[in-house]
């Protein structure tokens, strides 16, 4: 299995296994990945989503002796590699649930794409990032050219894509890119208690509140402020809300029921 996948508590760990590798991303891994966000979407007992890796790298990027071989043979019809990554990671970022990238070491090329596919990021103190297509005279293909600036700033984005260089954790951290740093050892433990953490919200607002956030990106601000309006009237009628509500005026926890 190129996937494994593990339920721990609230989460749901997708850990990418292809160690000898540096996990590098394949259509066996892409198809695997696909059918364990599937699982993980009609689970209602998931509350978010954690993506991390095995050995040293969290994910090097495409498997390009894989692609250039699939290439070499491909016939007219055969899925595209880019566009199932596209595909993927599409999918990630419309995902109804948290999802978390838990950095454990190298996360290069198509692995930062990967990283930027997630809502937020975890990260170890001796991860190393970069964007690293340059290095290899390779055009990014899942929004390192075009996403990178959204995330961390025009400039800050072309001196990562023209360079080639791999930051460090902390440096991430500075530019916007990474959430938290942790040391090494601790990492899953400090993703786990705060999957934890996510899991006493309202899974309702939570799914609002990233797809209003994520559609913000391509709206003026005003059209924001008005999606943000429409999605509290929405809201307005759920249950959870009202939960919430009655839960502050009873002074004890709520307790959330998704809608």
């Amino acid at each position: 299995m190129a996937v494994n996948y593990e339920r721990r508590g609230a989460g749901a760990w997708i850990t990418l296994n292809r160690p000898d590798a540096l996990n590098a991303l394949s259509f066996g891994l892409m198809r695997e990945l696909g059918d364990t966000l599937a699982q993980a979407r009609s689970d209602d007992a998931v509350r978010a989503l954690v993506i991390t890796g095995i050995g040293r790298a969290f994910c090097a990027g495409a498997d390009l002796k894989e692609v250039a071989e699939m290439q070499a043979r491909a016939k007219p019809g055969d899925p595209d590699f880019l566009e199932v990554v596209r595909t993927i990671f599409d999918e990630l970022r419309a995902f109804p649930k948290p999802v978390i990238a838990a950095v454990n070491g190298l996360a290069l090329a198509g692995g930062m794409e990967l990283v930027m596919a997630c809502d937020l990021v975890f990260a170890a103190e001796g991860a190393r990032l970069g964007d690293a297509h340059s290095n290899f005279g390779v055009f990014p293909g899942a929004g390192g050219a075009a996403l990178l600036p959204r995330r961390i700033g025009l400039n800050r984005a072309k001196y990562l894509l023209f360079s080639g260089d791999h930051l460090s954790a902390r440096e991430m951290m500075e530019m916007g890119l990474v959430n938290r740093v942790t040391p090494d050892a601790e990492l899953a433990s400090a993703v786990e208690e705060f999957v934890e953490k996510l899991a006493q919200k309202s899974p309702a607002v939570l799914r609002r509140m990233k797809a209003v956030a994520n559609r913000s990106t391509d709206q003026s601000q005003q059209a924001a402020l008005t999606d943000e309006m429409l999605n509290l009237r929405e809201h307005s009628r759920s249950y959870d809300m009202h939960e919430g509500l009655a839960a502050f005026r009873e002074k004890r926890k709520p307790i959330f029921k998704g809608y």
